[in-house]
């Protein structure tokens, strides 16, 4: 994460991504010059985000034609807060489906649910999406609306 303004540090910006499981917003272009937004469930790494899909997935099509994104991830419930930004994308095969399988632990607490079999199946193709992050933007409203 290269630059942060806003409400939090830097490192208090990468608390709360790291805490959250709140999917990311990530915005592309299409290659007919429209934008594109989808949710996708998230780690924070070493500034990165990192999310996984199907290898034949619209977004990733998208993303191989233009990398450039944007993101939000942002507390549904008063008060609001959240991380929003813009980077740059990186697609690459998730053949062991070792970042699914964490963002799978992560969002559903197990790999035993039908969903983590059907996402985990060996007849899926996966891809990493990795956003380097450019610029990122806090904001926490805690203190006009309480709590938090």
């Amino acid at each position: 994460m290269d630059t942060v303004t806003g409400d939090w540090d830097r490192e208090r910006a990468e608390q709360f991504l790291d805490e959250q499981t709140i999917p990311v917003r990530l915005a592309t272009h299409t290659p007919g010059g429209g934008l594109w937004m989808l949710s996708l469930w998230y780690r924070y790494r070493d500034g990165h985000l990192e999310c996984a899909t199907g290898a034949n997935a619209k977004v990733v099509s998208y993303l191989r034609e233009n990398p450039e994104v944007a993101f939000e991830i942002s507390t549904n419930d008063v008060p609001y807060r959240g991380v929003r930004g813009a980077g740059t994308a990186d697609i690459a095969p998730d053949e062991d489906k070792t970042v699914l399988r964490n963002l799978v632990e992560r969002y559903l607490g197990d790999t035993e649910s039908k969903l983590a079999r059907s996402l985990l199946s060996p007849d899926r193709d996966e891809v990493r999406i990795r956003v380097d992050i450019d610029r990122a933007y806090t904001w926490d409203f805690s203190d006009r609306m309480g709590g938090g």
